[in-house]
């Protein structure tokens, strides 16, 4: 390909760019650099000088504490009679792991994303991921008050039903889940045993984080059990 031609690919791809945003947030990008490389994987990181890699993963880590004050700020003022416990279960409802996954894919932000292979491309996390890198971006690039009108404007107000969110039941294998993807730990839900109890089977399973058992809860079926271990987990969790 010529420095012609070349030239004019990478201009192309950045007025699309451009105007993606424009279509599905409402604005149009200052620092268009910024939200190429929040879409672009730690699988196709690219080498700058200084030895460091460029991709994700850093915005992504800026975007999941600005997402977090947003929403808790939106949510604090919205339920001013709610209690602390309330709002906390309302946050992790709306910036959940599979939540933002569900989102990411609702909105096409796979479609802007590099990676280094297909198989990366189907990992579940990476819809979620790539959100919370894209508010990483819209932070520096328009600061903290645009970004907190476009996510409660754009996203919250109109992609999340609250009122459904504030019926609907917490999991807290899903919390667990979450929190090992998000912590890059290991994680396993594992079945110890299982014994009959007056013709009626008894699943003892347990939570593993890093092969270290974190909790176990016994269940007359495998996802009570799973769930109720889970619970107890996310309390030991939230101690730390």
């Amino acid at each position: 390909m010529s420095v012609r031609n070349f030239l004019r690919f990478y201009l192309s791809s950045n007025r699309e760019m451009r105007q993606a945003i424009k279509n599905i947030f409402g604005f149009y990008p200052g620092n268009i650099f910024l939200y190429k490389q929040a879409f672009r994987h730690k699988s196709a990181s690219l080498n700058h000088k200084s030895g460091s890699r460029i991709n994700n993963e850093r915005l992504e880590y800026l975007g999941d504490a600005v997402l977090g004050v947003v929403v808790a700020d939106y949510l604090f003022r919205r339920y001013p009679f709610e209690n602390e416990g309330f709002l906390t279960e309302m946050r992790s409802k709306i910036v959940s792991r599979s939540s933002l996954n569900k989102l990411s894919n609702k909105l096409g932000l796979k479609n802007f994303m590099h990676f280094a292979n297909a198989d990366v491309s189907q990992m579940k996390s990476v819809g979620g991921d790539a959100f919370e890198a894209f508010v990483g971006a819209l932070y520096l690039d328009k600061g903290y008050h645009f970004t907190r009108k476009i996510i409660i404007k754009r996203i919250v107000e109109v992609h999340f039903d609250l009122d459904q969110l504030v019926q609907s039941e917490i999991s807290y294998k899903s919390k667990i889940i979450e929190w090992a993807q998000k912590s890059r730990k290991e994680y396993r839900f594992q079945v110890l045993s299982e014994k009959t109890i007056k013709n009626r089977k008894q699943f003892r399973v347990a939570v593993f984080i890093e092969d270290k058992m974190l909790a176990e809860a016994f269940d007359y079926t495998i996802k009570g059990a799973e769930n109720l271990s889970a619970e107890k987990a996310w309390n030991v969790l939230s101690e730390v």
